[in-house]
Order: structure tokens, then sequence, then C-alpha cells
């Protein structure tokens, strides 16, 4: 069927519309006498050719009362006038009467002699052919949907005006032309295996989905469903294909815009969950810049205004004003170049007004460059060497958002594509803003909680002893160290006070709560507690003086144990207020917890203390410490204490060295909780001056 292809050196098999409609075929001569009948007349009109051969025509198929009308023209026939043609009644072997649609002319043989042909048809059979190809005719060139149909080796012999318009080729460009040919924009080779398999299997493909771009509009990406199946005669030839295409570009773009939002809100999700894990500055920064490579930019930097980690807020500043950044975190998906073009982490660079990262903090707004050209690379990197490794990179695309937190300009998030073969659009200016707005709140918290931190171990470390004296008797070590988390620097102090008679009073103390107040607190206690030893009471007064103090502080709740050794006694009185016991231990002897009258904690009042007496010799040691120490979430208390004790077991470690091996085996390097420390040993008894 193609009108492409060369013509057939043999004739095509039997099929098609005359074998639908089924034509009858009969010769009469000039006196109307039936000399040729065809097996579709026989089949039409009932009568075989023994019935009817030399019979006149108008006497078997024609009514009585229409036989002279039908004289009548075929004479006009016979003589020239012309062919006939029209609808007549014809009478059928059965006796019925059925209108037929004739084709009626005259034939001349060569001795001259006359005949008249006539071709019938069923007229009801002719209607409906008609109607079925009015109606196609119409509905192809009038239907949105673009129509075509291809003959048996695939060349175009149908186009409908919507093929046309989605195409960008007319017709008579698309008529003995291949897929390939007319479009080769498309991906042919899976339009063509899907034709291939509908002649192949007779199977229609529905809804075939594709995307591309024709010559209608090349410089636009559309989308279509095409739908293919097998076309074949009445009987049964494959005569080709015919295929519909539906334009879905806007259903398509839709629902990728949707699945994008989708994605958009499951990156945010996933954003909420795995940056800001911790309040660590560094760390919520690299989280960031982790974040967002491979899958949104090849490399990315985060950088934070220097005035802003040093706790002075940002403020606006003139577009011609120079910004000073800190670099936090820099990611990248591969080894690449443009690594070595960003800021070293930690370090401070100055940038003057031009550069785009600069630009982007003053104004609060993000900097897109979808298109990198060779003079844009002054604006982005921090010298001519960086440029030249962007341009060696192959950075095409280039992006900076603002990390604005509370109303403040932190900073900015600078990202940047080399191999990602898509420009920045708007849509990812939306989703790096967002991202960048979730992750600023982090990094924001962070740095609040880092200045809160910083402030707490100042106060802290500022109100602890610097260097207690080594009293008479008595070697002292100690250690301090705070909470890992900024929020958890707490109130744990320790104290070696020198007191009349050459005695040293040793105390240790944790006060309940975090963060600044509590390490007020904490000095305020500590004070007491100096002032207290300096009147040489015994220890149990002292710490009923001590809860009469904190019982005076805000709803302060603090545990102490305090000791007061004489070198000229060898002897120790011992008192606690809800404290975890100290350790004694004994030349030659195993480690002990001791066992002491736990008292209630600071602060709760109406409870006495008791003090007990201890005799110690040269080499023992005593050990107080906080529970910071020794608590864990994931062990029992008494656990733990053994572990210690255990770790105690060798006397001959010196003390500098027992604090040590203490804090590396027991102390979580995420603890949660301050570590106060301070372990005596008694030495020989050296006077004073």
């Amino acid at each position: 069927m193609s009108t492409g292809g060369a013509a057939r050196s043999v004739p095509s098999e039997p099929g098609g519309l005359l074998d639908l409609l089924s034509l009858a075929a009969a010769v009469l001569d000039s006196d109307g006498r039936i000399v040729l009948w065809s097996p579709q007349a026989q089949e039409l009109f009932g009568w075989s050719p023994e019935e009817v051969l030399g019979r006149s025509a108008a006497q078997v198929l024609v009514a009585e009362e229409h036989v002279g009308a039908v004289l009548e023209l075929f004479g006009e026939v016979m003589e020239g006038s012309g062919s006939w043609a029209g609808v007549f009644p014809v009478r059928h072997k059965d006796g019925s009467i059925r209108p037929m649609e004739f084709r009626n002319m005259r034939l001349q043989d060569q001795q001259g002699g006359l005949y008249a042909l006539g071709i019938a048809a069923d007229a009801a059979t002719l209607r409906g052919v008609e109607r079925d190809l009015a109606l196609s005719a119409r509905l192809v060139a009038q239907s949105p949907i673009g129509l075509a149909v291809l003959g048996a080796d695939l060349r175009y012999v149908l186009v409908n005006p919507a093929l046309e318009r989605i195409n960008g080729l007319s017709a008579g460009e698309h008529l003995g032309r291949t897929v390939r040919e007319a479009l080769p924009f498309l991906d042919v080779d899976a339009i063509e295996s899907a034709m291939d398999q509908v002649l192949a299997s007779g199977a229609a493909l529905v809804d075939e989905f594709t995307v591309g771009r024709t010559r209608a509009d090349p410089d636009t990406e559309r989308a279509w469903r095409a739908s293919y199946f097998r076309l074949e005669d009445p009987a049964g030839r494959v005569i080709g294909l015919a295929t519909s295409v539906v334009d879905v570009t806007e259903q398509h773009r839709a629902a990728t815009e949707a699945a994008a939002g989708r994605r958009r809100l499951a990156l945010i999700a996933r954003a909420s969950v795995q940056i800001g894990t911790t309040l660590d500055l560094d760390r919520t920064a690299r989280e960031l810049a982790d974040f967002v490579v491979p899958d949104f930019a090849d490399v990315a930097a985060v950088d934070v205004l220097d005035s802003v980690l040093n706790g002075r807020p940002s403020s606006a500043a003139p577009d011609t004003a120079p910004a000073t950044f800190r670099a936090l975190a820099v990611a990248a998906a591969h080894a690449t170049e443009a690594v070595r073009a960003a800021d070293p982490t930690g370090e401070i660079a100055k940038y003057d007004a031009d550069r785009l990262v600069t630009r982007c903090v003053t104004t609060g707004r993000p900097v897109l460059v979808a298109h990198v050209e060779a003079w844009d690379l002054p604006r982005i990197a921090r010298d001519d060497e960086a440029a030249a490794l962007l341009a060696q990179a192959g950075l095409h695309s280039y992006l900076a958002v603002p990390l604005i937190a509370r109303g403040e300009v932190l900073g900015a998030l600078d990202l940047k594509r080399t191999d990602h073969p898509l420009p920045f659009d708007d849509d990812d200016v939306v989703l790096a803003g967002e991202l960048a707005a979730r992750a600023a709140v982090c990094i924001d918290n962070a740095r609040w909680y880092q200045s809160q931190r910083h402030a707490a171990l100042t106060l802290q470390r500022h109100l602890l002893p610097h260097r207690p004296p080594q009293p008479v008797g008595l070697t002292v070590a100690y250690r301090y160290q705070p909470a890992a988390a900024v929020g958890e620097v707490g109130g744990d102090w320790f104290d070696a006070i020198p007191v009349s008679g050459d005695k040293t009073a040793l105390v240790v103390g944790d006060v309940m709560g975090s963060g600044i107040n509590a390490a007020a607190t904490m000095g305020q206690l500590r004070t007491a507690t100096r002032t207290l030893a300096g009147l040489d009471l015994d220890p149990a007064q002292v710490l009923h003086h001590l809860d009469r103090t904190t019982q005076g502080l805000d709803e302060t709740i603090a545990t102490c144990v305090y000791a007061v050794f004489d070198p000229h006694r060898a002897r120790c009185r011992i008192a606690t207020a809800g404290h975890l016991p100290p350790v004694l231990i004994r030349r030659g002897r195993a480690p002990e917890l001791l066992e002491l009258p736990t008292g209630a904690p600071l602060g709760v009042g109406g409870v006495p203390f008791v003090a007990t007496g201890l005799d110690l010799g040269l080499g023992d040691r005593m050990v107080l410490y906080t529970d910071g120490l020794v608590e864990t979430r994931d062990q029992p208390i008494d656990t733990r204490l053994g572990i210690l004790l255990d770790l105690l077991a060798d006397p001959g470690l010196p003390l500098e060295a027992t604090c040590d091996r203490l804090l590396s085996a027991l102390r979580d390097p995420d603890g949660h909780d301050d570590v106060a420390l301070l372990i005596a040993q008694v030495e020989p008894h050296r006077p004073a001056g």
C-alpha cells in the first residue's frame, strides 16, 4: 500500500474493497438475453448460470410492473445514449424484491456486435460502505489525535492534519517515507521495534510513552503516547499498520513537576534528619556540604561570616563593602581540581564586593550563574589561580544561596556543577534556598551553643583552682574535663584548701544542672567552702553550713564530699552529702569503696551530716570523683564502680598517670557530664618552714 515503494512485478493477492462489496457482473446481448453470468451474480441474485443464460434479463430479474421502464433504459444504453447508473429493485430467485446498485454500459465486439454490461452490488451494503468511508474520512481529517497508516513496508501512506501539525511535516512530506526518514529527532529505534512487533504478532501496543523533538518545535522537548495496531483486509491479509499519536506534553510536564515536588519534599525531609544531628558547628556545616553532593552539586562549600562566629551580629552592609568569611566545610562528589579552588577549611578569606558570594550575603539573595563563561570565573574564584583550576575542572554552572536564620545572614552555601550535565535552574534555586534555610537554623543553634559552651567553660575554669598548692604530707593530682555537649557543661568542682595546723581540706562537688547557671552556682559554693574551711570546722559542720547556703540559692541541689587530712596525726575526717563514695587504697591491700553515711544532697535541708575518721599510712591514696567519671546510660553503676576499683589496683602507678588512666578507660569521648577527679597520696611529713 505504500505510495513510495516500487511497483510490484506480480499481481497482488485478491482481497479488499471489491471483495467486501461482492460486485456481480452480467452481459446481455442486443436482445436483452443473458449471455455471461458471474459467480458473484449467482451469489447476489440466487440464479445459477444454467438457470439464466439465454433468457431475457427483464423476465428473470425484473418485476412485471417495472419491465417497461427497464426495457426503455436498456434501449437507451444500446443506442449509445451513455451508461446508466442507479438503484433498481431486482427480483431474487426466492421471489423477494431487493434494491440493487447498478452500473450499466454498452460494449462492442470486433464484428460490431453490441452488448450491455451490468455491474451490480447490494444497495444496503454499498450505502454502509459509503457511510463508513465518509465517516472514517471525516474522523481522520478532523480528529485532534494524530493518525497515520503505514504499509507493510512501514512507509507512510496516509497522514491526517493533526499528525502534520505534531510532526511539522505536510502529508506529502510524510508519504513514502519511513519514520526514521521523516522524524530523525525521535527514538526511531524504539518506534520501529514496536511497529515490527505489532506487524509480526498482531497484538496491539497501546499508550507507548515517548519523549523527543520534532520539526514542529525542534527547541522544545515534548511527550506523546502512541498506539499501534495491525491492519488486515477482509481476507485476513496483513496490509499495514495504523498508529495514533496523542500529545501529552502538558500532562507530562505536570507529572514531572509533581514528581520533582515530591523529590524536593523527600530531600528536605532527609535533610531534617541528616543535617544538625549535633550542636557542633563544624560538624553541622560538614553535614550540609556532604548532603548536597553528588545529587545536587559536584562541589559544595559552607562559608560563615567571621563576624557571626565572633559573636557580632551581621548588619546590613552596603553593596560596595567587602565580606570576611571563615570556611567551615567543603565537599566534592569526586576528586576534582575545583576542590583546590575552594577556601581551605578553617581559613579566613576576605572578598571584595564584586565577588558573587559577597553579593549573596550583602543582599541576602541567591546568586545564579546558570551558564558560567570565562569572564564569570574571576567573580566566583578567590584568585586567578583558583579561577584557572575551576576552568580546568569544567565549571559550567554556579549557585550561591544565603544562610539566613532568625532574620540574620550567617554566611553562604556555595554550589558548583562540573560533571553534572544540567545547569542550575530556578527550581534548583528554590530547593537550595529551602535546604539552606533549614541548615542555617541548625548552624545558628550550633553557633549559640558553642558560644554558651565557651562562656560556661571560661567561667568554670576561672572559678576552679588553676594549680592547687601541694599540701603538707600529701601529694595531690587532679583533672577536670567538661561535658562534650555544649549545653551539658555543668558545675563540677574540686579543691585542695590549706587549713590551720598544716591540715588540708580535700573537696569534690557537683552542682545539679548545666550551663552558665550551674557554673556560677558552683563558684558560689566553692567560695563558701573555702571560707568555711578557714574556720577549721569539722567536715559535718562544713556540710551543714553549705546546706544552708545552698538553700539560699534558687532551687539548687548539689552533692559534695569534704575531707580534712591532719598530717601530724596521719588521720582524716570525711563526710559526704549525697555524693558517690571515695575510693581508699591502702598499701598492700585492694582498693575499696569507703562505707560512709551518704547524707542528703546540699539544698535539701533538715538532714544531719555525719563525719567519719580514718587513719592513713604512708603511700595510702584516696580518690575523690564526680559521677561523670563512672555513670553511663548502658551499664549499672555497680558495674562501673567495680571497673574503677580494678583500674586502681596498681599502687605503683604515679598519680598523674593514674588520673590519665582513669579518664582514658572510663570517660566516654561523647560524655554527657563533667568530670572532676582528685587523687591524694600520703607522703612523709615534713613540717612547713
